[in-house]
């Protein structure tokens, strides 16, 4: 039997005192979550899933098949200690073998289909 990285065999470390919290998150997006999940995300050629949870993180978006996060930060990510710890975040969650995107909320609204062309771009010539 074949294992298929791209169904159920790749899993990743998940808490489950997160869920409650990541539910919410999902009901009350952010402007700039809403644009790139409604304007993009939601018919994105592969699924992807809003606010995930990873270890003890919730990420923005998680594409399981591209094995990609994608990050939306806010003006809280933009101190010295909210830019640590996204690098600490990115470092562990790349640790798992994921690519992880940063956009700001301003790339976002202002700059969208230059933020889809990039998600665009992860996409192989022959995507598995």
């Amino acid at each position: 039997m074949t294992k298929n990285l791209n169904n159920s065999d790749f899993h990743l470390p998940y808490n489950p005192k997160l869920v409650e919290r990541a539910k919410e998150l999902r009901k009350n997006m952010t402007p700039a979550e809403k644009k790139l999940w409604y304007g993009y995300l939601k018919t994105f050629q592969f699924r992807v899933l809003k606010q995930r949870t990873i270890n003890h993180f919730i990420v923005d978006f998680y594409c399981p098949i591209l094995k990609v996060v994608i990050e939306i930060d806010g003006d809280s990510h933009f101190t010295d200690q909210g830019q640590d710890y996204d690098m600490e975040i990115t470092h562990i969650l790349e640790g798992y073998g994921l690519k992880v995107l940063r956009f700001t909320n301003s790339q976002v609204l202002n700059q969208f289909d230059s933020v889809c062309e990039q998600i665009q771009g992860l996409i192989l010539p022959n995507p598995p």
